[in-house]
């Protein structure tokens, strides 16, 4: 259902005709009362249990990317790690439900799912490595640069697929924010555009509860962040962001209602980053160890372990292979940021703009001529 085709509007009842009437009955778009769970539920049954398996080996080797890239931070070989510890299963749901020409939108704290997506790990992050503005090429992977203001990328994921759509292209975008992005006004323009544009786009918000520090209760009175999507005139959903297997289904609804005509979705996963916001925070001032030893006990590794044992689809050949892929990751994660890169500084000007402005072109020749100097003296 096309909820916003004003040539499909339907009269709601009790309502006087004109502008001031609601331009579609609203009960459509409300999510569920309470989150969408596939674990623990007879759902699971019904799921496929080949994707089952491949949620599982994601979510474990997510785990320990999250793991050695938060301890390259602490050697210094990081400038900075945003971990997503605790949100794996968003993160791999969001990569496995996207075909190959679609595009993923990430923030900066999603980079387990550009490497879930393809990309390699080394490229990842050499945003954070603070080598780079970004380390892969974006139409290779139909992947978008790591994006660290909160919420632009969402118009870019927008204007993207509203212009595939234009040039009649099957492509969807799908966009991944933080609750903290809902408050920005970024957030307003790209839903409220997607919506009038009918474009086809997905926004996943991982909410796990804080920006930075600040609890969702200082951000948003509104019942859930997915009722947002009302307002707009969008479906939202609301899905257990622990729960692999329901957030693949939710995002996999999403993206097919998004291929077909159907609009953009708003879905909001509720999760829990069990690290700090980053290194360089400390998490302690604004969140007790309580807080976060309840939401240990919601993993997504081990619901997902314990639901797919019991279901007879995991048993200790493939537990014990995903392991063993997650340490060679590892393992060639610490092997490849051992060494130094060769860096080019003034690679820093390319790519910023398309046609470089007046000052882009003198701040380059004054790094031009510090390094000729630099050389000089060296020699």
């Amino acid at each position: 259902m096309t909820v916003l085709d004003h040539r499909h509007h339907t009269a709601v009842p009790g309502w006087l005709p004109g502008a001031t009437a609601p331009r579609t009955d609203p009960s459509p778009l409300l999510p569920d009362p309470a989150p969408v769970r596939v674990l623990g539920t007879p759902a699971l049954e019904k799921c496929d249990p080949a994707l089952l398996r491949e949620l599982y080996r994601r979510l474990v080797v997510g785990r320990r990317y999250n793991q050695q890239a938060t301890t390259l931070t602490k050697q210094g070989r990081l400038a900075v790690y945003p971990a997503s510890t605790g949100q794996e299963a968003c993160q791999v749901a969001a990569a496995l439900v996207l075909g190959e020409r679609d595009w993923l939108f990430p923030s900066y704290r999603d980079t387990l799912a550009v490497v879930s997506r393809g990309v390699d790990p080394l490229e990842a992050l050499t945003l954070l490595r603070g080598n780079a503005h970004t380390g892969y090429d974006p139409r290779a992977s139909r992947t978008a640069p790591l994006c660290t203001p909160l919420a632009t990328q969402g118009p870019h994921a927008v204007g993207l697929a509203h212009a595939a759509r234009l040039s009649g292209e099957p492509v969807v975008a799908l966009a991944m924010l933080g609750d903290g992005g809902t408050s920005e006004g970024d957030f307003h323009e790209a839903l409220n555009f997607a919506a009038v544009l009918q474009a086809p786009v997905v926004f996943l918000v991982q909410n796990n509860g804080y920006a930075i520090s600040v609890p969702l209760s200082a951000q948003s009175a509104a019942p859930t962040l997915a009722h947002k999507a009302v307002g707009y005139g969008m479906p939202g959903r609301l899905v257990d962001g622990n729960d692999a297997p329901a957030v693949h289904g939710v995002l996999a609804e999403a993206v097919e209602r998004a291929r077909t005509g159907g609009g953009p979705t708003l879905v909001e996963a509720l999760t829990y980053r069990v690290e700090a916001h980053t290194n360089a925070d400390d998490a302690t001032r604004y969140r007790t160890e309580t807080e976060v030893a309840a939401w240990r006990e919601h993993d997504p590794i081990a619901l997902m372990e314990r639901a797919l044992r019991e279901l007879g689809v995991l048993d200790d050949a493939l537990v014990q292979g995903a392991a063993e892929e997650a340490e060679a990751l590892a393992a060639r994660m610490r092997a490849e940021f051992h060494a130094d890169p060769e860096l080019d500084p003034m690679s820093l000007f390319a790519h910023v703009y398309a046609e470089p402005t007046q000052q882009l072109r003198e701040q380059a020749a004054r790094l031009a001529e510090e390094l000729a100097a630099e050389a000089e003296v060296q020699h």
